[in-house]
């Protein structure tokens, strides 16, 4: 065993004996161009730097037992970029989902997506569609990609279904709640994230899972998404652990419910 893995086992035992591990992290990998523009380097370098971060990160949240990681890789405002870089963006993406997915299939991580997937150039949607089908029996982490994806986007869809619903007959307005509603959200079958991580030191939420973040705890990290590590996901998550989350309640009573 190396050091540098043994070292690694250890900040992990540290951070499970240290209290609650987030069980559904969601992040918005900021940081890619500037990381290159510091480096007189091309924007699409910090790109491909990227991924060996999201490579790291996913295997570090799968051996420390988050459930869900859900990964901002691609916005419905990022269509307005240059063609050059969205057409590499897409480019990268495609590479990537080949390239990773027999090692998340042998790590059992099941890989899914949320956003318009049918907006997607036609290889990517393909790609998508074959690691979603390589991984779906996994039972470890799940990799939720966002992409083409906007929060407002997802929060009028759902209204519209449920228009829609109402329409037919399906269920009636008296029976819209917030739990019905976020059944008709693309997160459904997943929990609410409890940590959200940004990079590059940027404070705000860029359209992002608008209606899941309600009770969701924020970590801000100055780290450009290219330089994003391991180490820095567990000093969020030992952040994370620090806090005590109330959800509207004052600490008396989070610490009587805890008790029961």
């Amino acid at each position: 065993m190396t050091a540098r893995g043994s070292d690694d086992e250890v900040m992990q035992e540290e951070l499970k004996a240290g209290g609650a591990i987030p069980q559904h992290i969601a992040i918005i990998m900021d940081g890619n161009g500037r990381w290159a523009k510091q480096r007189a380097l091309p924007r699409v370098a910090g790109h491909r730097e990227g991924v060996n971060s999201v490579r790291d990160i996913v295997e570090a949240c799968g051996q420390v037992g988050v459930g869900c990681l859900t990964l901002y890789a691609f916005s419905t405002e990022n269509w307005k970029r240059p063609q050059q870089e969205v057409s590499t963006l897409m480019r990268l993406l495609v590479k990537a989902l080949r390239d990773e997915t027999d090692k998340l299939y042998k790590n059992n991580v099941r890989l899914t997506a949320i956003g318009e997937i049918d907006s997607l150039p036609r290889d990517v949607q393909r790609e998508l569609s074959d690691s979603f089908e390589r991984t779906k029996k996994n039972t470890g982490l799940n990799l939720n990609l966002a992409l083409s994806y906007s929060g407002r986007w997802e929060i009028t869809s759902a209204a519209k279904k449920i228009a829609g619903d109402v329409a037919k007959g399906k269920i009636e307005i008296d029976n819209i709640t917030e739990s019905l509603l976020s059944s008709y959200m693309s997160t459904a079958d997943i929990p609410d994230p409890d940590l959200m991580i940004r990079t590059s030191g940027e404070f705000r939420i860029s359209n992002f899972l608008l209606y899941q973040l309600a009770y969701t705890e924020i970590y801000i990290s100055k780290v450009y998404w290219p330089d994003f590590r391991r180490k820095h996901l567990y000093e969020a998550i030992r952040d994370y652990q620090k806090r005590e989350r109330r959800f509207g309640l004052v600490s008396e009573q989070v610490k009587h419910l805890q008790t029961l």
